[in-house]
């Protein structure tokens, strides 16, 4: 059902409910700083998903407002989340161990770029005063069994994110299957970009504007 193809682009919310509704039901799964912690808040209770964040918490809930904010309960992005009955608390060494050991189902983060073969840059466009590190996303990269990312198609400039070659400082190499933006969803499949849906655009307009090779879903 949610493979359709809509007339609109996608909004945040609805992005975020189209990631949600594709992590399959008992997933271990990291969201990234950013768009992706938005996905929090679409899982549904039937789906079973075990969300991890990398600062050493199992479980966590929705992004918390009001009453439910407590300063001492964050994830990695410093914003402040719900836990879930069931939740637990490790070490930051035991949570780089659940990344790098295979144990996540599947990581959604971010990007500044994505290349057709999957590589991903996330963490340095050279801007000054930008994250001054890497931090856990490279572990996360690898190691999660799937690696997904949102964002955005374009840069504000109108540029394609989505690239032969990147030309940002690497994440990972080859790590990335799919990219979930506003205007289309990407299977990458051995270095063949497949378009498996279009927001407000269409294949066409889409191969005119990207610098890759794009294929029908």
């Amino acid at each position: 059902m949610h493979h359709a193809s809509t007339a609109a682009p996608l909004d945040r919310d609805a992005l975020a409910r189209l990631v949600a509704a594709d992590i399959p039901a008992g997933s271990f799964v990291n969201l990234g700083i950013g768009q992706p912690t938005n996905v929090s808040n679409h899982l549904t209770s039937e789906q079973d998903v075990t969300l991890h964040t990398e600062n050493g918490m199992l479980g966590m809930g929705p992004v918390a407002t009001g009453e439910d904010v407590d300063e001492d309960l964050i994830n990695a992005g410093k914003i402040p989340v719900t836990e879930l009955p069931g939740a637990s608390y490790f070490h930051h060494a035991d949570s780089f161990a659940m990344m790098r050991g295979g144990h996540l189902d599947v990581c959604v983060l971010g990007a500044f770029q994505v290349s057709a073969a999957g590589d991903l840059a996330n963490w340095h466009t050279g801007a000054p005063g930008a994250i001054p590190a890497v931090g856990g996303a490279m572990d996360l990269a690898i190691g999660a069994k799937a690696t997904w990312v949102m964002m955005g198609l374009f840069t504000k400039d109108g540029a394609s994110k989505l690239v032969e070659a990147l030309s940002y400082p690497v994440t990972g190499l080859g790590c990335v299957s799919r990219i979930y933006t506003e205007s289309a969803v990407f299977l990458l499949e051995g270095g063949r970009v497949v378009v498996r849906s279009t927001h407000g655009t269409t294949f066409e307009e889409l191969a005119e504007r990207l610098p890759v090779q794009l294929h029908r879903g």
